[in-house]
């Protein structure tokens, strides 16, 4: 999906310093918010995704007029 502007929390940003998050990059959690079809516009949980690393995680996000916002991610074990 060109063109979407996917944005990212700090608090996003830091839980991707957590332990639960490890093998989760900034990179996964772009393209997997971008491949969400359609209008996000309450704060919804996306769950399954997979990062590079085989790690499994969830996303919460929400459409804004700047883009879509990661407002925060879901390491799985």
């Amino acid at each position: 999906m060109r063109g979407l502007n996917v944005l990212i929390t700090e608090h996003t940003k830091k839980r991707l310093r957590d332990l639960r998050q490890t093998g989760i990059e900034v990179e996964d959690l772009t393209e997997c918010a971008a491949k969400i079809p359609g209008n996000v516009p309450v704060a919804t949980r996306f769950r399954g995704f997979e990062a590079k690393s085989g790690k499994v995680f969830d996303l919460v996000v929400k459409d804004t007029e700047k883009g879509r916002l990661i407002i925060t991610v879901v390491g799985k074990q």
